[in-house]
């Protein structure tokens, strides 16, 4: 071959490799294609360089542009990162940036999470929230706190062995109680007599308590005594008062939630929750919101006895209260309940009543409690049937 023929082939194999080296550079630099940039801001970007890997998921779908000082004390390193347009449906404004480094002393590189599906797009030069990364100075000294921990326990650990090889050889030589007891068959077996006879004295004690409990539930089935127990519903009218205020506070509610008791209760003069579900808006209300404190009220119509409905809304209040606090995690201290009685202007099912829900903004002032303020609650002094039992935990919402 001609001189001339080798040196242009040399020439064309020089030109070919050096472009496929600039297109494999830039494609790693993302220089021939679409991109966008988003920035990150640390304290500390040690071992980080211009150039390095930008990853989401673990796959490299971008490069690090440029690292920006600060311009005063106090602020923070910028990086701008120039990413691939494939990114954009997966990076959202709640993604989160850390330095990471490959394997234990390997290069540093920036991950970006995924961001949540209900979250804002980014933009192009958006700042989007970032991790300190882990310095390895750190770990270093927490990895010698642990092995010095270790080593005083292990010194512990010695000076306990010697102990208890101490103790073992006092009770082998007899000395003491416990090595009295190893060594003395008699005393042992006068010991063991002991205990044996306190054994069957606390099983006749068990056996005792357990005849009085069964006596006191055959009491409640008594032909005499079953219809006063099923009446009653609960068993002390005063802890009908034991979360219930005197009065409303003064102020306006951010929230309230109204139930016809009809739709709540089985029966017109009943406690008893027949469709609790229908109370689970008022609970995930305050489960998932800021409140200062809440009443949960109850009220009847005007028809019946005075007395009787006054008891039973208080009953009333205080079993939608335990649903709510059994069901739906909040503060039970800031709930608390109010019975009415009879009460006018009621809209529908004006016979049954209704039970409100009372929800007000904290620094609202909580009226005295009633059982506290009057020194026994409004239905200790009545003993009126009502039918209040609490309402069983529903499956999971």
């Amino acid at each position: 071959m001609p001189r001339a023929a080798r040196l242009g082939v040399f020439i064309v194999a020089t030109l070919a490799i050096l472009v496929a080296g600039i297109f494999i550079i830039g494609s790693k630099q993302y220089l021939f294609s679409s991109t966008y940039q988003l920035k990150a801001q640390f304290d500390n970007v040690e071992g980080l360089d211009a150039g390095g890997d930008v990853r989401v998921g673990g796959v490299h779908t971008g490069t690090v542009r440029n690292i920006v000082l600060p311009h005063k004390p106090g602020e923070k390193v910028t990086v701008v990162m120039d990413l691939g347009k494939s990114t954009h449906e997966i990076i959202k404004q709640d993604s989160v940036v850390t330095i990471e480094t490959e394997g234990l002393l390997g290069n540093q590189y920036l991950a970006i999470s995924f961001g949540s599906a209900g979250s804002a797009d980014v933009r192009d030069g958006d700042i989007i929230a970032s991790q300190p990364p882990l310095e390895m100075s750190d770990l270093f000294q927490k990895t010698s706190d642990i092995l010095d921990s270790s080593q005083q326990a292990i010194k512990n650990a010695t000076r306990a062995t010697a102990n208890l090889d101490s103790i073992s050889a006092k009770i082998n030589g007899g000395q003491g109680t416990v090595g009295a007891l190893v060594n003395d068959k008699q005393l042992y077996s006068n010991l063991e007599q002991t205990s044996s006879a306190m054994r069957d004295t606390m099983v006749q004690a068990q056996a005792g308590v357990t005849d009085f409990q069964e006596n006191m539930e055959a009491m409640k089935h008594n032909f005499f005594l079953r219809g006063y127990y099923k009446s009653r519903g609960y068993e002390d009218s005063a802890e009908l008062a034991r979360d219930e205020i005197e009065r409303l506070p003064q102020g306006t509610p951010i929230k309230e939630f109204t139930f016809p008791a009809k739709q709540l209760f089985g029966k017109q003069d009943s406690a008893k929750l027949k469709n609790q579900k229908s109370l689970n808006a008022g609970g995930e209300f305050l489960a998932n919101n800021q409140f200062g404190f809440a009443v949960v009220v109850a009220s009847t119509g005007m028809e019946g006895d005075t007395q009787k409905d006054l008891v039973l809304t208080e009953a009333r209040a205080m079993v939608v209260r335990e649903y709510l606090v059994e069901n739906f995690g909040f503060d039970d201290s800031q709930l608390k309940t109010l019975g009415m009685g009879k009460q006018t202007g009621t809209n529908s099912d004006a016979d049954w009543g209704t039970v409100q829900i009372f929800i007000y903004p904290a620094g609202t002032e909580i009226p005295p409690n009633k059982q506290t303020q009057a020194g026994v609650s409004s239905t200790a002094a009545s003993d009126q049937p009502v039918q209040a039992s609490a309402p069983a935990t529903p499956k999971s919402q």
